[in-house]
């Protein structure tokens, strides 16, 4: 019951059709992309600039990711090379909205609805048959409460995917949640809820009524249901939350006033006209610092008690993506991002004094590794 009231709230929260509640955000993807029927011979768009967890839950499947670059102000995925990617094996694109900040999610949208995109379209299944087009899930993995022209992530593209890992603005220790907005989401949500209890015709809920033992299973599915005591928790997070984005709100603000006075310091895209951040983690870049110089300037900052992190090594880059194939000389944007970032400490309970510490820190560390 706890589930299935965070599901109702969630929904208001996001104000999409429907919300299934899941184990992980990963396991959310490939549900999706099971349930779209994607596998071997499939493509599927992602940025290269993300979470190894976009392209796994894609290659998890058999299914292709085909990497593209991203923007230079705001990390997030590079539409117009999305548009170059695109063949008639192309399934599904995953947007990522990197560290918060929504990517372009209306104008892609209104890519995939363009009449020469869906004439490339190639059904395999009766559910892409439905759809008639590419689908588009996006990985909001950091964006729960981010807007876009004032309507909330999750009310925009036809499946969104939330984490709610320990790491994440609102946790339920280990979770996530699928976002529905297709038309038949009522439908949709009981087949993936299905897919999500090893194709059980019932869940543990259900199956509690008096009588109703009683249980078939429709397909082979996978285990990635939420618990009642993560959702639990969820529902208090989700009480608290808009408390939890003003906070972090004031912190992107002092850390954006902090480094606002040099022109090597590039702070994240966190809101625009039309769009506005979940302000998950603050990714500041310095220009003109090797790689190595960005790896002392962590370790000194370490060195006095302050953690800073890199989000993150992009795909290509990474051993398991490098033996498939892909090579980051395709995604110089991606490159220069990661050689250049540092993470900054961004968390519901951080300190003004906190976040001084770490203005100071890492102001003293930059110059020390400078001096060298």
């Amino acid at each position: 019951p706890k589930t299935k009231l965070f599901e109702e709230k969630l929904t208001e929260f996001t104000e999409c059709k429907r919300t299934l509640c899941v184990g992980s955000a990963t396991q959310g993807m490939e549900l999706v992309l099971r349930w779209f029927g994607v596998g071997a011979g499939d493509e599927v768009i992602v940025p290269s600039y993300t979470y190894c967890a976009t392209a796994n839950a894609v290659v998890n499947l058999g299914a292709t990711p085909v990497m593209v670059d991203v923007n230079k102000d705001d990390l997030c995925m590079n539409i117009e090379l999305v548009r170059s990617a695109i063949t008639g094996k192309t399934k599904v694109i995953v947007p990522v909205d990197l560290g918060g900040f929504p990517a372009d999610q209306v104008g892609l949208m209104n890519l995939i609805n363009e009449e020469e995109i869906k004439s490339q379209f190639n059904s395999q299944s009766d559910r892409q048959k439905q759809v008639a087009r590419i689908l588009v899930m996006t990985d909001a993995a950091h964006s729960l409460g981010a807007t876009i022209g004032r309507k909330p992530v999750g009310s925009i593209t036809d499946f969104t995917v939330y984490s709610f890992h320990a790491v994440k603005n609102l946790t339920t220790a280990e979770g996530g949640a699928i976002a529905i907005n297709l038309d038949g989401a009522d439908e949709i949500y009981a087949q993936l809820n299905t897919k999500s209890l090893h194709g059980q015709s019932k869940d543990a809920l259900a199956k509690t009524k008096l009588g109703q033992w009683r249980y078939d299973v429709h397909e082979i599915g996978q285990k990635s249901n939420m618990t009642d005591i993560q959702a639990s928790l969820g529902l208090i997070q989700l009480r608290d939350y808009p408390g939890f984005l003003t906070r972090r709100v004031e912190v992107f603000a002092k850390y954006n006033e902090a480094f606002s006075d040099e022109s090597r310091f590039i702070r994240p895209v966190s809101k625009t006209l039309d769009r506005e951040s979940s302000f998950h983690f603050y990714a500041l870049r310095i220009k003109g610092i090797s790689e190595d110089q960005r790896g002392r300037i962590i370790e000194l900052m370490a060195e006095n008690g302050v953690a800073a992190n890199v989000h993150y090594l992009p795909l290509p880059m990474l051993t398991a993506y490098r033996n498939l194939g892909y090579d980051i000389a395709d995604h110089p944007v991606a490159k220069q991002a990661f050689e250049h970032v540092i993470t900054l400490p961004v968390f519901n309970g951080i300190t003004d004094e906190q976040v001084d510490l770490v203005i100071s820190t890492l102001r003293s560390s930059l110059e020390k590794v400078l001096e060298a």
